[in-house]
């Protein structure tokens, strides 16, 4: 049996080296933040071009800075690699690995279960492995427990199994790793005193909850809770619009009340890892209980229509001009999921720019962020990001604001463009109003 009292020991006096796998949004940040304070940090990635640039002291995400990189490798205490034979190496494990869907919207758990059948082989008295990548209830039960016990070790005594969901925001400069609250659930007791203890060296606040199945679904709430809420805003925009009614009229309103009202707001569809993803990830488990969750379905389904939507609004305003989508030209403004950042993950951009494609519009993008669209996992596009003057945006037939980057030159945009089809409100934010501008 593992000496627990001697591990907590080793942990609050940075004794103690945590891997980290997968180096992404979410595993680079924990990278640091443990580096940070005085641990030795082995980091894990199967894409070796990100291994060679983190050794080369580079940041390949945009709103982390290359001098921290820098800095943590020049510490002596971080070191990147695409060899999983070495997770034996480190004393804790944090899984931070993709869990996407698969096109029929099913959970997609292959590198969940690839990395655990890594660490399976590794696994050694001592350890402490925690997953942190977005999944369904039971999913540390379920496929991580019976690959290490498969080991001949006991968890709880030999070795000790916990989850904390991930709460990364790219791009967000009021919160960071340090200060964002840390859920952690364990297997037994023991292996929830001691992820709680590391999770504390790093972050100010870190709430223990029951079990791992609690800790899984409280990150599936916090993400269906926003899902369902902005599908009701993007339903309300089409509803109003119907009517003639200003959605953000009406939101900027409604939220001036003081108490019983979040605002949320519509847009051209969900992007990031999380919000698209994730309520599918229950209502799949919810059928092996025999329970339809039509809520959070329809939620799902309102959200997955608004890329369509809004090409449908934009081949509309056309028409009014006279003019067939078909052979118009179209200029999409911003590709991230999100404005000001470099974060492509489930972008509806990509989607816009595909039906674009399918209805024979001539398509041109623009993002600071992007020079060019990388191959991604379900979308191949071949263009280039071209630079905006009073030229290039008036020989376009629309353009349509999908991403609100702060660069962007509004004004111009304004005094420019023939038809600007807005999807996030940006143009009627910054004051902009016009009959050539349509919200989308």
């Amino acid at each position: 049996m593992t000496d627990i009292q001697a591990l907590k020991k080793r942990i609050d006096s940075r004794d103690y080296s945590v891997g980290i796998i997968g180096l992404g949004y979410v595993g680079l940040p924990l990278v640091l933040r443990f580096n940070e304070v005085g641990f030795r940090v082995f980091g894990f990635d199967t894409d070796p071009a990100k291994v060679t640039r983190l050794n080369n002291g580079e940041s390949y995400i945009q709103h982390i800075p290359q001098a921290k990189i820098s800095a943590m490798r020049q510490s002596g205490r971080f070191e990147a690699t695409a060899d999983f034979t070495r997770l034996s190496e480190a004393d804790a494990l944090l899984i931070c690995v993709p869990t996407p869907l698969t096109r029929y919207l099913d959970p997609d758990l292959s590198y969940v279960v690839n990395t655990a059948d890594a660490i399976a082989k590794v696994v050694r008295p001592g350890h402490l492995v925690c997953l942190e990548s977005t999944t369904y209830p039971g999913t540390t039960d379920e496929e991580l427990l019976p690959r290490f016990s498969a080991k001949g070790l006991k968890v709880g005594e030999d070795f000790f199994l916990a989850f904390s969901p991930e709460r990364e925001d790219p791009g967000n400069k009021q919160f960071t790793t340090a200060t964002i609250p840390k859920v952690v659930g364990g297997t037994t007791p023991h292996c929830l005193e001691l992820a709680q203890l590391l999770y504390s060296q790093i972050i100010e606040r870190v709430i223990p909850v029951s079990s791992t199945r609690a800790a899984e679904s409280v990150k599936l709430l916090e993400n269906i809770y926003r899902s369902v809420n902005i599908a009701l805003a993007n339903e309300l925009k089409i509803v109003f619009s119907r009517m003639g009614i200003d959605v953000w009229e009406v939101i900027e309103a409604a939220k001036t009340k003081p108490f019983g009202f979040q605002p949320f707001y519509p847009g051209p569809g969900l992007g990031g890892h999380c919000i698209p993803i994730d309520p599918f990830y229950l209502t799949w488990k919810a059928k092996a209980y025999g329970i339809s969750t039509r809520f959070i379905e329809l939620s799902g389904e309102v959200n997955r229509a608004m890329p369509a939507y809004v090409v449908q609004t934009l081949s509309d305003a056309l028409n009014r001009q006279s003019k067939p989508l078909q052979g118009s030209q179209v200029l999409v403004l911003g590709l991230s999921y999100k404005k000001d950042i470099d974060d492509l993950r489930e972008s509806p951009a990509l989607e816009v720019i595909e039906l674009l494609l399918e209805k024979g519009a001539r398509v041109d993008y623009s993002d600071p962020y992007f020079p060019i669209i990388p191959a991604m996992r379900h979308h191949t596009l071949d263009l280039r990001s071209v630079v905006l003057t009073e030229a290039s945006v008036a020989g376009y037939d629309s353009v349509l604001i999908v991403t609100d980057h702060s660069i962007f030159p509004y004004e111009l945009l304004y005094k420019s463009a023939k038809l600007i089809l807005d999807s996030r409100g940006a143009m009627r934010q910054r004051g902009f109003v016009s009959p050539h501008i349509i919200a989308a």
